[in-house]
């Protein structure tokens, strides 16, 4: 693991300056050529004017494309690409219909985002790369690890030749199971070949990506972590998934204890297609299992995890923005010797940054597999402010837009970063997330943010109220006026000033702007209400919602604004305290 810090710079040098226009341009150019030729670029009205103008033009030598790029074409969200997206949905699908869609030749899988605002998910397309980009879950660099990789799909796009010849089965996953099929060449087609394997120096059996219930998916992976003395490194999607996986163990402790010592799979739901590839790996180990029972649950203690696993350095998982909430229970239960490290900012539609220091969870430096661009967001959205990375100033907002390998242009994607510097090595910049764009709650006297929930959170938790472990949002209309209503998991008991939290939350969000308390005067916007759930309430959300929208075991996010009214009665009908 790196030990040198890099630490920011204020502003670009002549020369850095110099090289990152250079390094942009050509990567532009490489992308533009790459995908001209595609039946979007060929026929979308978006990119007519542009098409026309660089057509017959050579696009690696004419300078001019560049410019032809950064005039002629204006930032697109989903509906623009969603007609083409949908042609893969056709049965039968055609090779003549699909093929070079978006990027030269067929996807390599079909992503489907996560749908966290309740709304049906978004379809994209991935296709090949000739170097395969990594979450960060599958590279860490421990000998042996615990890495939360999910490899299943739904039923794949059967592509076909007019007369019927099947010429591929993409499968249609989530990005995470998309990217490591990818990155180890595991077609769908040659799974059978790989049940009863180890994937070398995971501690869990290749099967185990194959289970799509949740608990059973947690369950599973941590049987064989504690079965394995060896392990050095833990790897999530995100690093509440990380918790999810400590209460279910908590929940079976002496389940997986007695696994252990006998040497068989429990009889956990939904497992039984893999059930018997997992038990050929699974061994007796008496040993063991009596070195876990002198330790004792995760939650019996502090450090519980370095007593486990002596040799764990590091947890691997998204712990940025609104995941942050999981860190400090993650951290008490590591212990203080493990090291936290954020893989990457990552979104279906592209790759955006990578950790800027390894231990550092909350800043990220630009990557350059795909383009960025960036939108101020001091201004309004108009074609003319599209920024490249040298315009940037430290401490201003922006949104970032991508043009992508894989046949987005100028995209808009729904967050928005603050910039902090640039990189020294390379000029890019650095920045932290901030906040989504689109996710927030809608009052009738203003838009409230997800980075301004997170400030009320971080107001009202703490021992002397309640220690809030994680959060989702609601805009409560039980009674007039409407307000903010707050569901939580809370650790521990309730603190001796509970009856301050909602005027605590208030403060919190008049301190982020005025117009709260000018609506409160006026009687248009009520004190926050705040409501505890059972324990385990998030974690079953996130399995109720991954089965209801057929999502995968680590896609199901907890939304720090709830819009779906299935899922706001979900979540009322497990409260078990009102504050």
């Amino acid at each position: 693991m790196p030990t040198t810090t890099v630490h920011p710079i204020t502003a670009l040098t002549p020369e850095l300056e110099a090289v990152l226009k250079e390094d942009t341009d050509r990567h532009l150019r490489n992308l533009i050529a790459a995908n001209i030729g595609t039946q979007y670029a060929r026929s979308s009205p978006q990119l007519s004017d542009f098409y026309l103008a660089v057509k017959d033009k050579d696009v690696q030598n004419d300078e001019t494309v560049l410019s032809d790029f950064r005039r002629l074409i204006s930032p697109t969200d989903y509906e623009t690409y969603r007609p083409f997206f949908e042609k893969f949905n056709s049965r039968p699908c055609r090779l003549s219909e699909v093929e070079n869609m978006l990027a030269p030749g067929l996807p390599a899988y079909i992503p489907l985002s996560s749908a966290t605002s309740g709304k049906k998910s978004k379809q994209f397309a991935k296709y090949f790369r000739s170097q395969p980009r990594s979450t960060g879950i599958s590279s860490l660099s421990v000998e042996t690890a615990a890495r939360f990789v999910t490899l299943a799909y739904r039923d794949p796009v059967v592509v076909v030749t007019d007369s019927g010849e099947v010429v591929a089965r993409i499968p249609v996953c989530n990005e995470s199971t998309g990217i490591t099929r990818t990155q180890h060449n595991w077609s769908i087609e040659t799974d059978d070949t790989r049940m009863a394997s180890m994937i070398p120096g995971n501690t869990a059996p290749w099967a185990t990506g194959l289970i799509t219930h949740h608990r059973s998916f947690l369950l599973i992976h941590a049987l064989f972590a504690l079965a394995n003395t060896s392990l050095e490194g833990i790897a999530a999607m995100f690093v509440v998934l990380f918790m999810d996986m400590v209460h279910r163990i908590e929940e079976e402790w002496p389940t997986l204890i007695s696994s252990i010592r006998n040497g068989t799979i429990p009889d956990f739901e939904q497992i039984g297609h893999v059930r018997p590839y997992l038990q050929l790996n699974m061994h007796a180990d008496p040993q063991r299992a009596d070195e876990l029972q002198d330790i004792g649950p995760p939650l019996s203690s502090p450090g519980w995890a370095q007593r486990v696993w002596p040799n764990l350095k590091v947890l691997s998982g998204v712990c940025s923005g609104t995941f942050a909430r999981a860190l400090p229970q993650a951290r008490s239960i590591l212990g203080l010797n493990v090291v936290v490290h954020n893989p990457c900012y990552l979104c279906t539609e592209c790759f955006i940054g990578r950790p800027l220091n390894f231990d550092d969870t909350e800043t990220f430096v630009v990557v350059t597999t795909d383009l960025i661009e960036f939108l101020d967001m001091t201004e309004e959205r108009t074609h003319g402010q599209v920024l490249q990375a040298w315009d940037l100033q430290p401490g201003k907002f922006y949104q970032p837009l991508s043009t992508t390998h894989d046949g987005l242009w100028r995209y808009f994607i729904d967050d928005v970063i603050q910039v902090t510097g640039f990189d020294p090595r390379n000029g890019l910049p650095v920045f932290r997330y901030s906040r989504r764009k689109n996710l927030e709650l809608r009052l009738p006297h203003a838009m409230i943010t997800e980075a301004d929930l997170v400030c009320v959170i971080h107001a009202i938790s703490g021992k002397d109220i309640v220690e809030v472990e994680e959060f989702t949002t609601v805009v409560d209309d039980r009674k007039f006026p409407l307000t903010v209503g707050f569901f939580i998991s809370v650790k521990g008991d309730i603190g001796p000033n509970a009856k301050s939290a909602r005027q605590k939350a208030f403060a919190a969000f008049v301190a982020t702007s005025d117009e709260h308390q000018i609506a409160f005067d006026t009687d248009e916007f009520g004190l926050p209400t705040i409501r505890i759930v059972k324990s385990g309430t998030f974690a079953d959300y996130r399995r109720w919602r991954g089965e209801s929208l057929n999502l995968s075991v680590v896609q199901s996010k907890l939304p720090s604004v709830l819009s779906d009214s299935k899922a706001q009665e979900w979540m009322t009908e497990r409260v078990m305290l009102e504050l």
